[in-house]
């Protein structure tokens, strides 16, 4: 009870979070369309207030106009502008500027709300503070972007500042993300699993009944291992792993009645894709969910040996994959460069518990009729 009234009152400051998301989200947007419309040095001063509203009648527009042709952009590039034009460039910067102002007001207000409210639980302080900190600074290193392209010979502001504004941005964002799934999710609900191939072989084989986790497992990695390789926060205590060339995932899978390809032609596609994709000799990470799932059992079975055993032959990728043909693994334990994982299911009372934690072996689950019988179908059909 404790918990759910503490998800309840933390539940508002998520969504508020959230909101900010999606903000930041389009604030980074539009400073992609002001870069590649090359508005960014279109207004010269930062006014917090009264830059808010834009020029509202010709006097103001040529007094802005003013301004620019004072700046290196002008003189070396935009001089020949006219008016038309340099209104077109400053709507997307003033845009920008506005919608950051939006920002700003859209945290501040409901922030003072919930503090009259008493909504901050004391360990949302410290987060709190860092927001706002990695607001401001955002702001501040907006301008001297800004500012950099408005001396000397320069006619866009110094690339190493726009990268910078840039990977703050992507911080920020990041960060009230992260914040507000905090909230969202208890950590009590949080599972954590220890996996490594380290010693393993080439191949995970992961096996475990619907929504025991594998999928979950599978994209978590995935995602990982991505963000590990464009140099961002991974979600784990620990990570260490090698360089790979590349990544391809098989996951969800769909049939195409329009062109008439059957769910399971397409799985087929897929992984004759996948192969020519990775005899290129590089090293690759290979995840593939639930293989050929299109087809009757002993098909998919014979499917699946044949693909594992010929995938086992490329040596230099590693591969990760989740089947619900348990009984494949036991004719795959020859190969000693298969490591077997599995999600565990138990049943208490009728009910089925999902542990999700990953266990070394192959799963054993048989929970089909099981599930039939408890929504009461089997009671059904013996009634007809």
């Amino acid at each position: 009870m404790t918990n759910e009234l503490s998800y309840r009152s933390s539940k508002p400051v998520a969504i508020w979070l959230l909101i900010g998301v999606g903000m930041i989200i389009i604030q980074i947007i539009l400073g992609g369309i002001t870069r590649l419309t090359g508005s960014g040095l279109s207004i010269t001063e930062w006014n917090v207030v009264t830059g808010t509203l834009p020029p509202l009648n010709d006097h103001q527009w040529i007094a802005e106009f003013e301004k620019y042709k004072q700046t290196p952009q002008y003189n070396l590039l935009n001089f020949d502008f006219n008016l038309k034009d340099f209104k077109f460039i400053f709507f997307w910067e003033w845009f920008h500027r506005f919608w950051a102002r939006l920002i700003g007001v859209v945290f501040a207000v409901p922030f003072l709300l919930f503090l009259f409210q008493k909504k901050f639980k004391p360990e949302m302080v410290k987060p709190m503070i860092i927001l706002f900190l990695l607001g401001a600074l955002q702001g501040v290193i907006g301008w001297i972007m800004v500012a950099s392209g408005l001396t000397g010979d320069a006619i866009y502001v110094k690339p190493t500042r726009l990268a910078l504004h840039f990977i703050f941005a992507l911080g920020l964002l990041s960060y009230t993300f992260w914040f507000a799934l905090e909230l969202i999710i208890p950590k009590e609900k949080l599972v954590s699993n220890s996996f490594s191939t380290e010693g393993a072989g080439q191949m995970n084989l992961v096996t475990g009944s619907n929504m025991a986790g594998k999928s979950t497992f599978i994209k978590s990695v995935g995602t990982a291992v991505f963000l590990a390789h464009i140099g961002m926060g991974v979600p784990a205590q620990q990570m260490k792993l090698t360089f790979f060339d590349g990544l391809l995932s098989n996951i969800n899978v769909v049939d195409n009645i329009a062109k008439g390809e059957s769910y399971f032609y397409n799985e087929v596609q897929r992984i004759k894709s996948t192969i020519n994709k990775i005899s290129d000799g590089k090293k690759w990470l290979i995840l593939i969910d639930e293989l050929f799932k299109g087809t009757n059992v002993q098909d998919a079975m014979k499917c699946s040996s044949t693909v594992i055993e010929g995938l086992l032959k490329m040596k230099n990728s590693l591969f990760i994959l989740s089947t619900h043909l348990y009984e494949i693994g036991e004719e795959l334990k020859k190969y000693p460069n298969i490591d077997f994982k599995y999600f565990e299911t138990s049943v208490i009372n009728d009910q089925l518990h999902f542990s999700y934690h990953l266990k070394d072996g192959i799963s054993n689950d048989r929970l089909g009729y099981l599930i039939l019988k408890k929504e009461g179908v089997v009671e059904m059909l013996e009634k007809l």
